[in-house]
């Protein structure tokens, strides 16, 4: 993932993963605002994740909510509470290497998921300052995966 004019337009170009009128909303308004987006999202700490499609090798993007924590992003698989883990976090497994859009920067990540005490601890830290992110943690048999993104 170079980065560039080029790199822009294929960023515009991902395909969108999840619910793609929803999300497609949400990443048209992020672009267009600086970062910041209203609705179900509105102050809330929002970045784009663009991962390469697993099977289609395509770049994919994907809005999360996610948690600062020193000098890395944390986000957070939940797929809403879903049984199964969505897309993106399949992308990474594959592929760790990504790109993030936080507010104007654009700039490329490393991926690691975080395993143990160390993902119990930090997404304790998320339920406490997203409280849906417990909600999710009890609607689903799964452990929701913790991945942090360094930049690189």
């Amino acid at each position: 993932m170079a980065n560039g004019k080029d790199d822009k337009a294929a960023r515009e170009r991902a395909e969108i993963i999840g619910d793609t009128d929803r999300n497609r909303q949400v990443i048209n308004e992020f672009r267009s605002n600086r970062g910041f987006v209203g609705g179900e999202f509105a102050g809330a700490p929002l970045l784009l994740l663009t991962t390469i499609g697993r099977k289609s090798n395509t770049p994919r993007t994907a809005p999360l909510v996610y948690l600062r924590e020193d000098s890395r992003l944390v986000v957070f698989a939940s797929a809403a509470g879903s049984e199964h883990h969505p897309s993106w976090y399949l992308n990474l497994q594959n592929r760790p290497r990504a790109m993030v859009e936080l507010g104007t920067e654009v700039f490329e990540v490393s991926s690691t998921e975080l395993k143990g005490s160390e993902r119990r601890e930090v997404f304790d830290k998320q339920i406490a300052a997203r409280p849906d992110f417990g909600a999710y943690e009890l609607a689903t048999k799964r452990e929701i995966p913790v991945i942090s993104l360094s930049a690189i």
